[in-house]
């Protein structure tokens, strides 16, 4: 039961998701493997629906429910068969003419030549690629369009055999892939230049190197690389080191050595930007063992003029040390390398390891020789292990050595030498080491006492120890009662329990066993496994001579202290250890449990590279999950690709939070990576994971281009699938699906759903109710709509509030009305919103008796009045002829909010300059500077507009003049208005001064401003000045997205400057606008007068292309244009053309060409338009 229970809230959740989203191929592909998973895993769900009566008609486990899902997804591939609008194409091949068409808009005075080739040549697509480029470093430029120009560009060399580009046009076209990165198409162009004998530039390897790069595209980046090399090119020093440092970063240290070796070869100097490329494939050399690869790297680089790093030259002088100290030495000395303090106490403490203090002292002499620069650490090593080797007094000797150099002893060599003079049988002088340990500033610590507690139980002074007992009580340390006996706790404590020690009094006069005497002098001897006892405390002496730090972080990784543990990898580094593989597992375990400490495991990886690769598979998948957690996806993606190298098992865990967290990340080209490895290895996610994974595909918008139909059609489908295999669905499914379909307008479906639940005694929920009810009653469906509505109130009582709301906000005014007047006899109080949204609805339904009523209510209640509600009233009141009623109101509502305020009075000054009050805003403005309230852009943009369009443009102007002057940017709204008012009354010269001040603010006039302006100058015969102006705003980029100068077009054109009119219209395409039919007229007559019938005729196919109806007038002149030079059979093309369009010729128009063809003595010509003109009724 519980099972099932799971599994219908999952199916529920998978159905909200289908509702909600729009698809595309992509993920359509995506989602089908995870639906078929869904429906192998388990045996989908029963619905116990509100009626008991209710039940499935099978027994659902007999249902083949993978068969459903496949059912499903084959029935959803016609949705994604999208149609495009019928489009007639003129004189040319479609295929070819839509990509041509496509790019008009970025080049159209290049593209416009050749609508009406039937084969472009060479020349035609450099051409074509030199404007694109031009425009691709102007402006912004699709990348869809580049998809285009691409296809343009397969589709000529296509043509006829022998054509060959140029190339410059090779170059260019490849450039532009780049520059919008599409790589794959650039690999083919490079193909098809190979087999053309063409020889690429190297900035083109270059470029596609570059752009592999930034999408993290090793491997194509590399066989580009190699490629490049083949053909003896050489890439740039950025394109080096891009390469390098993505090998570095992908951890590939023999490709990033090969690299960077043959730039190191090709004898270029290196300067200071490469340094930290080189110096990182130096560390990856030293990571992998590679140290002699790595020395000879470095000296290449030295004689280029590189100059290494301290850094990276110790580091590898200490790869250098796990082989031979004396090369690591050489080595420091050969680089002139001061070593640092981590090198050199890393080679102090190997070579005691190795081959004792006294040459561990020696190493560490040359070292300083070589300018090292010892520290307490360095000291204390050698003092730990003088202390091991029982060498007391030089341990001492190192002490004064390191007290001598103003350093400060740490705490593990105290420990040191109070374990050995506990060893050497001197402790009486441990206390004295301790009372220097504290002088110094070193607070003991539960192991230090633990140090004097098994020394002094070694050399059995047990009144010692109880002392040491006393003064870990007193700091807090242990805890001890009265009653418990100082020596059990101390053996306890010393792990001496399990001995059963016992002190016991030597009263045997004959046989004596005495081993020692208290204070008094009485005989005591230990009654135990002596030596076991003697062997435990000596461990624990020995122990402490030297830090065990692997042990200690295994310690604290046992007791679950890991950020504990992790501080500890400091200092194990600083004392030249390294942790075991066993521990470094255990801590990364650890801190990859919590999610606050997973960005310690990745600093502790990078501090220790060389562990990466030996972890095992269980680390390295909670790695990769945890990195993927917590939004660190790239180094989750790093982690896994290693993994993929190794051949070690990755877990399904794995795959799904890395597909979730690339899925967030957006990264597309990653994620189809990533799910073919998940496939290729099986991945099987649990039930929650892949909802959770149908939400990340359906909800993060990878793919920009969405099919036509949404998800919610495949719900549907799914719905309608198991419903004809007898499942019955309940309450939630049928919710989700008809809120999709709501979201999609496809409301007959969702009528349909609706129907079937209420016939099941079912109602949506209440968020899918409200969203229904407004729809019904457009619909004509009054009689569900109050049913529905009934059974949402009889249910939830307190709906009434939701209900006036939705039908508010759908404009339901009466609607509202009743729910509202029920709502008070049922003795429920309506809140604050309510009655605003409420009032709102009247004032818009113009219901001024209802708006008196309810403002009467709302101030005996005391209820507060909204911004948007005083702003419906005053629209009102406008529109009634009753501003100043707005004024008795305002009062009311400023004294309830003052911080509203400036709010109210903008909203009363729009109003009463709409109704042409201005003597009413002077009033108000007086108020407002008595109340102390600064006008704010929205009140000055209002003032300007509002007095403008009152034709009081000197107050007008005086407020822009405000605006300007406290630096406040004007709406186009308020510049369009106040410059055409200025220009209606002919201040053209004000105009222009404005116009020069907003053109050095680099703000952007509107299109009705520019036109009015233009539009003056023309008047008073200003063209040269009009045309300069307009250059002017193309040129400084001022023009605005939204242009219109069809006007401007048709002036231009009547004062014979055509050259200005087609560069407008070539600025409106640019910026994404379609000129108007006249316009296109204007310019076809244009050149027409001018005998350039070739060029009329291009924007003739560019109209009709763009689905332009060119006017009767046009087409007759364009046959007579033609009959005119000779050439009846175009003209009769023409006619053609018309008829293909819809339109009809004129009958003096094949009489046009019909005399024309008699003219060159063709008659059956003549004959055949005769016969079209007898059957077009003419």
């Amino acid at each position: 039961m519980k099972s099932r229970s799971r599994s219908k809230l999952l199916c529920n959740q998978m159905l909200q998701n289908l509702s909600y989203v729009n698809f595309n191929n992509a993920k359509l592909k995506r989602f089908s493997s995870l639906f078929t998973h869904i429906s192998i895993e388990f045996r989908f769900f029963t619905c116990s629906l509100t009626d008991p009566s209710l039940k499935p008609h099978k027994d659902l486990s007999s249902f083949n429910f993978n068969g459903i899902a496949h059912s499903v997804i084959s029935k959803y591939s016609h949705f994604l068969d999208k149609k495009e609008p019928k489009r007639y194409y003129f004189l040319n091949d479609a295929s070819f003419k839509i990509p041509l068409l496509d790019i008009s808009d970025v080049i159209p005075h290049v593209t416009r030549r050749f609508l009406r080739v039937l084969r472009l040549k060479p020349e035609d697509v450099l051409e074509m690629l030199l404007g694109f480029q031009f425009e691709c470093e102007r402006v912004a430029v699709k990348s869809t369009k580049v998809e285009s120009l691409w296809k343009i560009f397969k589709c000529a060399s296509e043509q006829y055999k022998g054509f060959r580009h140029f190339p410059k046009s090779c170059e260019l076209m490849a450039s532009i892939l780049v520059r919008h990165g599409m790589f794959r198409e650039i690999q083919l162009l490079l193909l098809a230049m190979e087999r053309q004998g063409i020889s690429m530039d190297s900035k083109v390897f270059v470029s596609l190197i570059e752009g592999y790069v930034g999408v993290g595209d090793l491997e194509r980046a590399v066989l580009v690389y190699d490629q490049m090399r083949e053909r003896d090119l050489v890439p740039s020093l950025f394109c080096y080191r891009a390469l390098v440092d993505l090998l570095v970063r992908m951890k590939r240290t023999q490709l990033a050595f090969r690299v960077s070796l043959d730039l190191v070869e090709l004898g270029v100097s290196v300067c200071e930007g490469e340094n930290a490329s080189f110096e990182n494939v130096v560390k990856l050399l030293c990571r992998d063992g590679m140290i002699q690869e790595a020395r000879n790297f470095v000296r290449k680089l030295m004689a280029l003029g590189f100059e290494p790093s301290s850094l990276v030259l110790n580091e590898i002088a200490l790869e250098y040390c796990e082989q031979d100290f004396e090369d690591s030495l050489r080595f420091l000395a050969e680089v002139k390398c001061s070593p640092n303090v981590h090198t050199g106490n890393k080679i102090v403490f190997r070579s005691c390891t190795r081959f004792g203090v006294e040459r561990a002292n020696l190493f560490r002499l040359k070292l300083e020789h070589l300018g090292f620069m010892p520290d307490e650490v360095t000291f204390g090593i050698l003092i730990c292990w003088c202390c091991r080797e029982r060498k007391l007094s030089g341990a001492f000797n190192y002490l004064s050595e390191l007290l001598s150099r103003g350093l400060k002893p740490d705490i593990w060599c105290y420990h040191a030498l109070i374990s050995a003079l506990f060893k050497e049988d001197l402790w009486k002088h441990a206390q004295d080491v301790l009372d220097e340990m504290v002088d110094m500033g070193t607070t003991p610590v539960l192991s230090t006492f633990k140090i004097l507690l098994a020394g002094y139980c070694r050399a059995r002074r047990f009144d010692e120890v109880k002392m040491v007992i006393r003064e870990m009580v007193n700091c807090g340390l242990i805890e001890s009662s009265a009653l418990e006996d100082p020596l059990s706790k101390a053996f306890m404590i010393v792990e001496l329990k399990t001995l059963s020690v016992r002190l016991k009094r030597d009263n045997d006069v004959e046989l004596s066993k005495t081993e020692f005497f208290d204070n008094l002098g009485n005989g005591l001897y230990l009654d135990t496994d002596l030596d076991e006892y003697d062997k435990r405390v000596t461990g624990i002496l020995e122990d402490s001579m030297v830090p065990d730090f692997d042990f200690l972080i295994r310690e604290e990784c046992s007791n679950g202290n890991f950020e504990v543990a992790y501080s500890l990898t400091s200092e194990m580094a600083r004392w030249g250890q390294e942790p075991s593989l066993s521990v470094i597992s255990a801590l990364l375990k650890g801190l990859c449990s919590t999610r606050s400490n997973i960005k310690l495991c990745s600093s502790l990886l990078e501090k220790m590279p060389k562990l990466v690769n030996q972890l095992d598979q269980e680390v390295l998948n909670l790695l990769v999950q945890a990195y993927c957690k917590i939004g660190l996806t790239r180094k989750g993606w790093l982690t896994f690709n290693q993994m993929l190298e190794m051949n070690l098992l990755i877990n399904s865990e794995t795959f799904t939070a890395l597909i979730k967290g690339l899925c967030k990340k957006e990264n597309l080209r990653i994620l189809h990576d990533c799910w073919d490895f998940a496939l290729n290895g099986k991945w099987l996610p649990g039930l929650v994971d892949c909802i959770s994974l149908v939400e990340c595909l359906c909800h993060r918008g990878m793919l920009k281009e969405l099919s036509l139909t949404g998800f919610s059609s495949i719900a549907h489908l799914f719905v309608e699938e198991l419903l004809q295999h007898g499942c019955a669905l309940d309450q939630i499914v049928y919710s989700h699906l008809i809120k999709g379909l709501c979201k999609e307008k496809r409301y007959k479906v969702a009528f349909t759903i609706l129907d079937i639940m209420l016939s099941w005694k079912m109602v949506p929920f209440l968020d899918v109710s409200l969203i229904l009810i407004p729809h019904l009653c457009k619909a004509d469906k009054l009689q569900t709509a109050v049913e529905l509505m009934e059974n949402v109130l009889r249910e939830q009582t307190t709906s009434h509030s939701d209900f006036t709301k939705r039908f508010c906000v759908t404009g339901k005014a009466g609607e509202a009305a009743i729910v509202f007047q029920n709502m008070l006899s049922k003795g429920l109080l309506p809140d604050a919103d309510i009655y605003n949204m409420l009032l709102q609805q009247f004032c818009h339904t113009k219901n001024l008796k209802k708006v008196r009523e309810l403002l009467g209510v709302i101030t005996r209640k005391t209820a507060s009045l909204t911004i948007s509600s005083y702003r419906s009233y005053v629209r009102l009141m406008r529109l009634e002829g009753k501003v100043d009623y707005a004024l008795s109101l305002k009062k009311i509502i400023v004294q309830e909010s003052k911080s509203d305020s400036i709010i109210l009075y903008n909203i009363l000054i729009f109003y009463l300059l709409s109704a042409g009050k201005i003597m009413q805003v002077k009033k108000v403005l007086n108020e407002l500077q008595e109340e102390g309230l600064l006008l704010n852009e929205v009140t000055y943009n209002f003032l300007v507009y509002g007095f403008s369009k009152c034709k009081d443009v000197s107050t007008g102007m005086h407020y822009l003049s405000a605006m300007i002057s406290k630096e406040l940017r004007p709406s186009y709204r308020s510049l369009n208005t106040v410059i055409t008012s200025l220009c209606d009354i002919g201040e053209l010269d004000k105009v222009l001064e404005l116009s020069q001040e907003i053109e050095l603010k680099g703000w952007i006039l509107g299109s009705v401003a520019q036109n009015a302006i233009v539009e003056g100058l023309l008047f008073q015969d200003k063209v040269e000045a009009a045309k300069q102006f307009l250059d002017r705003m193309v040129y400084k980029g001022l023009t605005p997205q939204s242009i219109s100068y069809d006007n401007l077009i048709k002036r231009f054109c009547c004062l014979g400057r055509l050259d200005k009119a087609v560069d407008l219209l070539n600025v409106m395409l640019k910026k994404g606008n379609m000129p108007s039919s006249t316009s296109y007229d204007s310019v076809i007559r244009g050149f027409c007068s001018r005998n350039q019938l070739n060029q009329a005729m291009d924007f003739h196919t560019e109209m009709l292309d763009r689905n332009l109806k060119p006017s009767i007038n046009t087409w007759d002149l364009l046959v007579q244009q033609y009959c005119q030079q000779g050439q009846p059979a175009e003209a009769a093309k023409l006619l053609l053309s018309m008829v293909q369009v819809g339109e009809t010729p004129t009958r003096p128009m094949y009489c046009t060409v019909i005399d024309g063809y008699r003219i060159e003595n063709n008659p059956g010509k003549a004959s055949e338009l005769m016969q079209m003109m007898q059957q077009s009724g003419l």
